[in-house]
């Protein structure tokens, strides 16, 4: 079952926001990892490295939390409880480019142009909200 993202809460996600994405470990304890995000009316879409420990986590176990505060009041959130339903390296970087000039205005990951060699493979996890709760 999918469930929406109200109209009221859609700039939380949209950025430039950091949210917190929580994935189960291994051996079941919880990790929360700070990270950019978009929304496009039906996926979050977490933009993040292959190999590191979250990307194992969403591989291995999909089911996810995101959990993101307006910044200008702390009373007022998202929390959406959902699945990692496709993850695909394609689009990676350029959506890692839009995130970047989103987040901190420079039009390109760590605001340099790096060689192929030195940048890491960018991976997009579509996360498909199953329940949503809001505050504020």
């Amino acid at each position: 079952m999918s469930a929406l993202v109200p109209d009221s809460h859609r700039d939380l996600l949209e950025g430039p926001i950091i949210v917190s994405l929580a994935t189960r470990m291994p051996d079941d304890t919880i990790q929360v990892t700070p990270v950019w995000c978009s929304y496009d009316g039906t996926y979050i879409v977490v933009n993040a490295t292959r190999g590191r420990q979250k990307h194992r986590n969403m591989v291995e176990r999909p089911n996810v939390t995101i959990m993101a505060f307006d910044p200008e009041n702390q009373f007022r959130f998202i929390e959406v409880r959902g699945i990692v339903e496709h993850i695909t390296p394609e689009g990676g970087g350029e959506s890692m480019n839009e995130l970047a000039l989103l987040y901190t205005g420079k039009p390109k990951r760590y605001g340099i142009e790096a060689p192929p060699r030195e940048v890491d493979e960018r991976v997009l996890y579509y996360i498909k909200p199953e329940r949503v709760n809001t505050a504020g």
